[in-house]
Parts: C-alpha cells; sequence; structure tokens
C-alpha cells in the first residue's frame, strides 16, 4: 500500500474509504516526521467516528492485512460499538453479532492482539443487549465455541475450525474481557446495577465450564492459565466466594505447576481478598486446611531460597488472615485451625534473609498483624482474655522475630549494597518500628522488661556483647516504643540510661541507634535530670563524628529543647564542643542548622546577664567571616558560605527566647508592655551586624537566595521575640523598603507581613509601618503595571501582607499615599493566576476587603466603581478561564460579596451574565438566571456556596454530573 500520490497532501483533506484508512495506518506507522504522525493520527480518529467506519473496519480484518492495520479495524468497531452503537439500525444487531463471532473463530489463532480487540467489541456489544436484546450471552458464546461445529456461522477458513485449543482460549478470552469492558464502561447507576445483576447470573454457566477445563488431563497449561485469569475477572464483578469456593479449590493444584504458579497466586488471593467474603464462613472454613497444606512447600521454598514462591505462598496466608481475621477468630471450634495460620504467617514474618536483598516476602506480613491484635482488642474482655491467653505468646514470639529482622548484616556484606537496597532496608526498618510500637498495647510493660532483661545480658556478656547487631536489635526494639509510647512510668528506664554508657560505639550503625535512642528518651530526661550526667558526655562524643553527625546533633536538639532548665551545669561543655565543630565544619549545612537551633535552646534557660557573652562568644568567629566574605567580590563559592552562616543565625534565633528562660508558666505567657532594663540579646547582636548585614545586600541585592537568607535572620528574629523586637523596627523598615525599591522579592514582603502582625497595633511604631507599607505597595503597583504573571509569588506575598494589614490595622488604607483603587485591581488581575496559593491570597485579600467598604469611604468608592469588574472576572474564571481546583476560593469571594453588598452583587450578575455565551456557550440563559437566584439567597452557609458555584462552573465545561 502505498501513500498518497501527492505527499504533501494532508491525510485530512482525504475522502474516507478503505485505501485512504490504509495509508494513512501507514503514516502513523511508519512515517519518522512526527507531523505527518499526527495529522494521520487525527484524520483517523475522524474516521472512526463516521458513518463509514462500520463498513471499511471489515475491510481492513481481510487475511491479507498486515496485523496493524487489522487492530485498527477490531478497534473500529469497538468504538463504533461502544460510542455510535444508536447508529446501528436494530434488525443488523444479529448479522453483526454473527460477523464478530465468525471473526472472532477466524482470528482464534492470532494475531493475539487482533482477536483480544475483536473480542472486546463483542462484550461491548453483548453489554448493548443484555439482558432484553440478548438473555443468555454466555450460553450462546459456549455454543459457538463448540469445536465440534466445523461450519460455525459464516466462518472462512478451514485452520480456523479445526484447532479446538484456539476455540478454546479465543472463548476464554472473550468471558475474560467481558466482566474487563464491564467495569470499564461508563454506565448510568441503574445500568450498571441492571448488567451487574444479569452478568451475575451468567456465573452459572461460566463456572461448571472453568472447573471442567481446570480438572482436564487434557487441557494444555495455557488454557489453565486462561482459565485462572477468567476467574480473576469475574471476581471483580462480585462474584461472591460462596458461588466460586470449589473453583478456588481446584485453583491451589495448579500451585504445584511452576508454569501456573504466578496466575494461581494471583487468582487465589484475588477471590479471597474479597471482603464480602465474610458471609460465606463454611467456604473459608473449606479453603482453610488448603491454604495450611501449602506450609511445607513453604519451607521448602524458604530453605532452597526460592524467593518467588515463598513470596506467593504468603501472599495467599495473608491474604486469608487478615482480610477474615475476625470472622475466623470467630470460628470457636477451629481455633487450632487458625492459630496454625497465624504460625504460618509467623513464620512468614521471620523467613531467612535479608530484606530486600535475600528475601522480599516478610514485609508483606506486617499490617496481619495490626489487624489482628485490633480484632482481638475489639472483642468484649472476657473474649478477650481467652484470646489474649493463645495470642500474647504469639505476639512475644513476633517481637523476637521482627528484632532479628531489624538486624544489619556484617559491615563488609552491607557495604556492598545498593544505594536503593539500602534506602529499601532503612524503610523496612521504619515499618518494623511502627509494628512494635503498636504491638506495646497488647504487650504493655512486660515488652520493656524483656527487652531489659536481654540487653542486660547481652551488656554483661562480653562473648554475646561482641556481637553488635545483637544489641542494636535490642536498642532499635526500645528506641520504637519510647518513640511514640509515653515511658515515664516505665521502671526499667532508669537501668536503660544506665546500660547504655556501658554500649562500646565503635560501629557506626551501633552508635547511631545508640543517640536515636538517647534522643526517644530526652522528655524521661528532663523528669529525671539527675541521669544526665551519665548521658550527656555520649552525645558529645558522637557529635565530633561525621558519620554520626544526623543522629548525635539531632539527639543534642531534642535534650537541649526538653531538658533546657536542667543543663546549666554542662552548657560550658555543650558549647565548646559546638563551638568547635561548627569552626572545623564537621556537619553537613543541614546539621548545622539543626547545632544552632540546639544552642538556642540552651542559651535561652540560662540566667540572662550571662546570655549575651556566651552569644557572642558563639557566633563572633562566624560573623568574622561573614565580614570577610562581605568585603569580596561576589562569586558562587562566596554565595554559598554567605547563605549558610546567615542560615546558622536565622536558625539559632529561632529558638533563642529568654521569655521561656524561667521555667515558671507565668514567665512564658506574659507580654512585655514596658522596656526592658535590659535589651534583648538577640536584639543587642542584631544591631551590631545590621551594617556588614547592609554592606551584603549592597553586593548581592539581585540575588534572591541571599536576600532570602537575609529576610529569614529578621523574620525567625521577629517571630520569636515578638514585641522584644521594637528597636529594630525602624532599621529594619528602612532596609527592606530599600530592598524592595531595588529589587522586589517576595521574601521582603513576607517579612514585612510579620512585622504588621506584631507592630501596627502599637502607636510607637504605626508611623513606620504605615511607610513601609505605602513603599512596598507603591513599587508593587509600579511591577503590575509592568506585568506581574513572572512573579506569582510576589503577587502572592502582596495579597498575604494587605489581607493582614486589613485584619489588623485596616486604618492604614486612610492614607492618602495608598492607591487603594490599583490595589483592588492588583488583586483582580491576581484572581487570574493559575496557581493555587496565589488565587487563594488574593481571595483572603478580597474577603477581608469587602467587609471594611461601609465603613471606609474609599474602598467603597472603589468596589461600586470596579465591583463589576470583580464579578465578571470571577464568573469568567469559574466559567473555565481557571482550573476547577480553584472554583472553592472564587466561591468565597462571591460570598463575601453577598454577604455585604448584595444589592450591587445582583445588579452585577444580572449585567455581565445577559452577555451571550458568558461565561461559557455550554450554560443556557434559564441555567445563569438559576444560577443567580440560588447564589444570592445564599448569605451564610459556605458549603451551600461552594457547592452552587462548583455545579455552575461544571455546566460551563459541559461536565454536568462529572461531581
Amino acid at each position: 500500500m502505498e501513500l498518497p500520490a501527492n505527499p504533501g497532501d494532508s491525510p485530512v483533506e482525504l475522502e474516507i474509504t478503505v485505501e485512504n484508512v490504509e495509508s494513512a495506518l501507514y503514516q502513523l506507522y511508519f512515517d519518522p516526521d512526527m507531523e505527518r504522525k499526527n495529522e494521520a493520527q487525527k484524520w483517523l480518529t475522524q474516521a472512526q467516528a463516521s458513518a463509514q467506519a462500520w463498513q471499511f473496519c471489515w475491510a481492513l480484518l481481510a487475511p491479507d492485512k498486515l496485523p496493524e492495520v487489522q487492530f485498527f479495524g477490531a478497534s473500529t468497531l469497538h468504538t463504533k460499538i461502544s460510542r455510535h452503537w444508536s447508529d446501528l439500525p436494530s434488525d443488523q444487531h444479529d448479522s453483526l453479532r454473527m460477523q464478530l463471532l465468525s471473526h472472532i473463530l477466524l482470528f482464534s489463532s492470532g494475531p493475539k492482539m487482533v482477536l483480544t480487540r475483536l473480542c472486546v467489541a463483542l462484550a461491548s456489544m453483548a453489554l448493548n443487549l443484555i439482558p432484553q436484546a440478548w438473555s443468555q450471552p454466555v450460553a450462546d458464546m459456549v455454543r459457538a465455541f463448540q469445536p465440534q461445529k466445523p461450519d460455525s456461522e459464516g466462518s472462512s477458513g478451514s485452520e480456523a475450525t479445526q484447532d479446538p485449543q484456539a476455540h478454546c482460549l479465543a472463548l476464554l478470552e472473550l468471558l475474560t474481557v467481558l466482566p474487563e469492558e464491564f467495569q470499564s464502561r461508563r454506565l448510568a447507576q441503574a445500568r450498571r446495577a441492571q448488567l451487574r445483576e444479569a452478568l451475575a447470573g451468567e456465573w452459572a454457566v461460566v463456572c461448571p465450564l472453568l472447573r471442567q477445563l481446570l480438572q482436564s488431563q487434557d487441557s494444555s497449561n495455557q488454557v489453565k492459565e486462561k482459565v485462572l485469569r477468567c476467574l480473576s475477572s469475574w471476581t471483580g464483578l462480585d462474584v461472591t466466594l460462596g458461588d466460586s469456593h470449589e473453583l478456588v479449590q481446584d485453583c491451589f493444584t495448579a500451585l504445584s505447576n511452576p508454569e501456573l504458579f504466578d496466575s494461581a497466586v494471583e487468582t487465589i488471593v484475588t477471590a479471597i481478598s474479597q471482603t464480602d467474603s465474610q458471609r460465606y464462613t463454611d467456604a473459608l472454613v473449606t479453603l482453610m486446611p488448603l491454604v495450611l497444606g501449602l506450609h511445607d512447600q513453604l519451607k521448602t521454598a524458604a530453605r532452597d531460597g526460592d524467593m518467588e514462591s515463598s513470596h506467593g505462598i504468603c501472599r495467599i496466608a495473608v491474604a486469608m488472615g487478615e482480610t477474615h481475621s475476625r470472622v475466623l477468630l470467630e470460628q470457636v471450634e477451629h481455633w487450632q485451625e487458625y492459630l496454625a495460620l497465624v504460625n504460618m504467617i509467623l513464620f512468614c514474618t521471620g523467613i531467612p534473609g535479608y530484606y530486600p536483598v535475600s528475601e522480599t516476602t516478610s514485609s508483606l506480613t506486617l499490617t496481619f498483624w495490626y489487624t489482628l491484635q485490633d480484632d482481638i482488642l475489639s472483642f468484649d474482655e472476657e473474649k478477650q482474655a481467652v484470646y489474649l491467653q493463645v495470642y500474647r505468646p504469639v505476639y512475644f514470639q513476633l517481637v523476637d522475630v521482627l528484632l532479628h529482622k531489624s538486624h544489619y548484616p556484617s559491615q563488609e556484606e552491607y557495604a556492598s549494597w545498593s544505594s536503593d537496597d539500602k534506602e529499601q532496608f532503612r524503610i523496612y526498618r521504619v515499618d518494623i518500628s511502627d509494628t512494635l510500637m503498636y504491638v506495646y498495647e497488647m504487650l504493655g510493660a512486660e515488652l520493656l522488661s524483656n527487652l531489659y532483661d536481654r540487653l542486660g545480658r547481652q551488656l554483661m556478656d562480653p562473648q554475646l556483647s561482641a556481637v553488635w547487631q545483637d544489641t542494636e536489635a535490642l536498642l532499635f526494639g526500645f528506641q520504637s516504643i519510647a518513640e511514640t509510647i509515653d515511658v515515664n512510668y516505665s521502671d526499667v528506664i532508669p537501668g536503660l540510661i544506665g546500660l547504655i554508657p556501658r554500649i562500646n560505639i565503635s560501629n557506626v550503625m551501633l552508635a547511631d541507634t545508640v543517640m536515636y535512642t538517647i534522643g526517644s528518651l530526652a522528655e524521661w530526661l528532663a523528669d529525671h535530670p539527675v541521669m544526665l550526667g551519665g548521658i550527656l558526655p555520649m552525645v558529645l562524643q558522637g557529635i565530633v563524628k561525621p558519620e554520626l553527625s544526623v543522629s548525635s546533633v539531632s539527639t543534642l536538639k531534642r535534650i537541649c529543647r526538653e531538658c533546657r532548665h536542667d543543663l546549666s551545669p554542662y552548657a560550658q561543655d555543650v558549647l565548646t564542643v559546638s563551638q568547635d565543630v561548627l569552626v572545623k565544619e564537621i556537619h553537613k549545612s543541614s546539621q548545622c542548622m539543626w547545632l544552632m537551633q540546639a544552642l538556642g535552646f540552651l542559651l535561652s534557660a540560662l540566667p540572662v546577664d550571662e546570655i549575651l557573652g556566651r552569644l557572642h562568644s558563639l557566633i563572633t568567629p562566624h560573623v568574622q567571616r561573614l565580614d570577610t566574605l562581605a568585603q569580596q567580590e561576589p562569586d558562587p563559592t562566596n554565595k554559598q558560605a554567605i547563605v549558610h552562616i546567615l542560615g546558622m543565625l536565622s536558625s539559632l534565633f529561632t529558638t533563642l527566647d529568654i521569655r521561656h528562660s524561667d521555667s515558671s508558666e507565668s514567665a512564658s505567657s506574659q507580654r512585655p508592655s514596658a522596656p526592658q532594663s535590659t535589651p534583648n540579646p538577640v536584639v543587642v547582636v542584631l544591631q551590631q551586624v545590621f551594617t556588614l548585614i547592609q554592606t551584603i545586600l549592597s553586593k548581592w541585592l539581585d540575588d534572591s537566595e541571599v536576600v532570602e537568607a537575609v529576610c529569614g535572620v529578621f523574620d525567625n528574629s521577629v517571630r520569636t521575640l515578638l514585641h522584644d523586637f521594637g528597636p529594630m523596627v525602624a532599621h529594619l523598615s528602612e532596609m527592606l523598603g530599600q530592598i524592595y525599591s531595588a529589587y522586589p522579592q517576595s521574601s521582603a514582603l513576607n517579612l514585612a507581613r510579620q512585622m504588621v502582625h506584631i507592630f501596627s497595633g502599637e502607636e510607637q511604631h504605626l508611623c513606620t509601618i504605615r511607610s513601609l507599607i505605602e513603599v512596598l505597595t507603591s513599587v508593587t503597583l509600579h511591577l503590575f503595571q509592568q506585568g506581574p504573571r513572572n512573579h506569582p509569588d510576589i503577587a502572592e506575598s502582596f495579597m498575604h501582607l494587605h489581607a493582614q494589614v486589613l485584619k489588623r490595622k485596616p486604618e492604614l488604607y486612610l492614607s492618602e499615599q495608598l492607591d487603594v483603587k490599583g490595589l483592588f485591581y492588583c488583586g483582580i488581575l491576581t484572581l487570574k493566576f493559575p496557581e493555587t496559593p496565589t488565587v487563594k491570597a488574593a481571595a483572603q485579600f478580597f474577603t477581608e476587603l469587602l467587609p471594611r467598604c461601609k465603613d471606609m469611604p474609599s474602598l467603597g468608592e472603589v468596589l461600586q466603581r470596579d465591583g463589576q469588574l470583580l464579578t465578571e472576572t470571577i464568573l469568567q474564571a469559574v466559567g473555565g478561564e481557571s482550573s476547577r481546583s480553584l472554583t472553592e476560593h472564587f466561591s468565597e469571594v462571591l460570598l463575601s460579596l453577598n454577604r455585604h453588598c448584595p444589592a450591587l452583587l445582583a445588579q452585577w450578575l444580572k449585567e455581565t451574565l445577559q452577555s451571550p455565551g458568558f461565561p461559557s456557550a455550554h450554560v443556557s440563559s434559564e441555567q445563569k438566571h438559576s444560577f443567580s437566584q440560588q447564589l444570592l439567597r445564599e448569605q451564610t452557609n459556605k458549603r451551600r456556596v461552594k457547592d452552587i458555584v462548583k455545579e455552575f462552573s461544571l455546566l460551563c465545561r459541559g461536565l454536568q454530573g462529572a461531581g
């Protein structure tokens, strides 16, 4: 077949004929030009939708055509039947059915992709005709495929009628795709229910056929695999275990056939995982011995390292145990069988090997233990006591198994693992940790005692303690529980704290777990500060080792946060070690930030007269380095160093809060109302480095990362110090105005928002704050005039800033220097942005502004003038200009308009919606009127307004009923 005579012709211009369809297919599959491929694709889609497609599809299925051409013919048939069924007169239905059956027989030996597509087409047809016009589809299909009928209606070619296995496979393919096509079809709810019921009735024909084929010695593995897949497909139709359990029993025989093993596992798991199977207790009890009968096969697979077999059998055991845990627990007369299943799953949990390198099975079982525990603990106390007597010993065994599975391999072996394997093992240990934490609920204090006794024996015996993995696993168990469970009342924790210093932390992985275990006990140490002296030196030992960076620094941070009021005797040691590692740059940047936060907590609790000296001592080396960097010409290396040091200062000031230095609750809750005689140490430091920061900004003003880091220092200081930051307000406001005027950045607006939040209510700062807002607003309005689309972050931060102004100090809008009209228009422009956070910020701005329009004439005038434009913008967005996900935010503005100016909104809606085709051609005048009336009736119910706007948005997009 050749392409069109003139290759330059677009296929879109061609008449729809068989030849042209084939030419377009060749162009689609074989033309290297992507543009021509796309043209062909577009034309073929149009051809499929045309009336001629009912005819040309059969020609494309001729035996002499290429498989790709035949496949398109079969796909076209499916498209016509599923989407254009009403175009076909009903008197042609029978002949179409006969043709389809005939072609399925013709293609029963392949190509497979064409056969499957034809089967899908016939399945789609069946769904159109069931039950009225085709009452017994499966029985008719089975009859049509009987191999003893060589003259199947309309069949051509003797080969297709003489291969019983091919016929059988084709029939099974058809029976398999029938439920799948039902699942994938878009159907009205009533029609879906009708079809589901009709198809479920067909199971009475399908099931005996599948059983016969699975049991027959004459059936090939290929046929049996198809049977298994067919059962899985019908299970998706809610065929119950009560109706299929005999066939499911037959599937267990396929597990001994290596070629069928995977398919049999999938089918059995699908069948027994149906939650409604719990209603068929007898069927479950019948299947139980078959599942237990796999235990020997499981042990053999585990012994031989056959990961696939052990994985598959484990999936079956877990599906049975997890899905039906409660039902099987309630079968008291079969309690030994269920206990045997639980022990089988316990074997799977403890299967030999390291996850994920030499086994992948154990992780499948972890959620089962949650389910079983929940079910046991949900019984009444009397029943619960009986079950706990049986299953508590199993859960103690489980703890041993989980700790063993959490063992690291030898360092040599671990070093050979890929980074992906190491990450999977880390996640696996987190899952084990979560399971241990959950199991504590059942086993309680006895579990901690058990772990403590074992750790004690381990550490007292030199031979045992030589195996570091055992010690690490026991600590890992402690840490898992202490991380989330309140262990303050446990009588073993003092002993554990006493044992920890005896541990040799020369092994990195053991040392890591020691650190995390200490960290998990930080709250306990806060209640028992006398124990800090024995444990803190170990943490400081860890801090100087780069390989323990994350665990040791995070642990010190937790201790400093929880125990700050008791660290005074150790403050010098902590500061000395920390200063040393910071100067030597032992840790990565993020750990340096954590360490500075830890030191902020530590300094906060020291006597106020000590803090400034220690603070200077801590930061002087870094400020000196910053000074050196500030004198140098900008380059990438300098930049990273500057951002790093500013980040450390920012982290320190996040937690250095002397308002909490007094441990009494009253001290932390008091807001200082009068100037303090001693300025806040952080303010003193900021004043001292302010000139240096200005120098840095003068060279890096156009670099958003450096400016953001500078703003971060002040932002965190303001958040922590609150009103204590007052002495810095004037200097910082002036600097912010200069930064933003020279190079507008969102970080400056975010910092200004914090200052408005805290200081706009204080008379002595009001003038400064007003001037700052005026400068920032003037610069931003100018930016909007130039086109704000490339600055969604600035638009978002600007909207948030003004929402905060309106919330905290709306009087600032009385300033003649503030262009309220420009601000309103900026808000409208921001509503048109595609970014969700930006639109949300604009909506928040309007919901703060609209309630104040009555009391502030300048705002009222702007609303009168531009309110219709705001309404029009929102309706345009709701009508399709903006993403559907943003509808909720637009509905909030409409609700606010309706609350505060309902008469105006009614007028604006009427004038805006009367334009034909606005906001969409999909909505009629009646629908627009209905929307207006519904909206105007709701002034309080936020949820209802959201639903009204959402429904209107769907109508505008032609998606009514899409939810």
